[in-house]
């Protein structure tokens, strides 16, 4: 079995949730209100986002999916 350059990128449903949000340009008050979440919990999810996608910021969360094709 021969090893990817590129890793999958695993989510969880909720992860997944809060990056269509972000991507579509919402900020944490705004997403939270959406899934019915606490805006501290939004952050929680984004942090987990930005560890995962290996990024500095939610800009390049972003654009990473969407270059990834993880989000419609």
């Amino acid at each position: 079995m021969s090893d990817n350059c590129e890793e999958r990128i695993e989510l969880t449903q909720r992860e997944t949730e809060v990056l269509r949000e972000l991507v579509k340009g919402k900020n944490n008050s705004e997403i939270a209100k959406e899934l019915i979440i606490s805006p501290h919990t939004v952050k929680v999810y984004i942090g987990s986002l930005l560890k995962k996608f290996n990024v500095k910021d939610r800009v390049q969360i972003a654009v990473k999916a969407v270059r990834e094709g993880l989000v419609d």
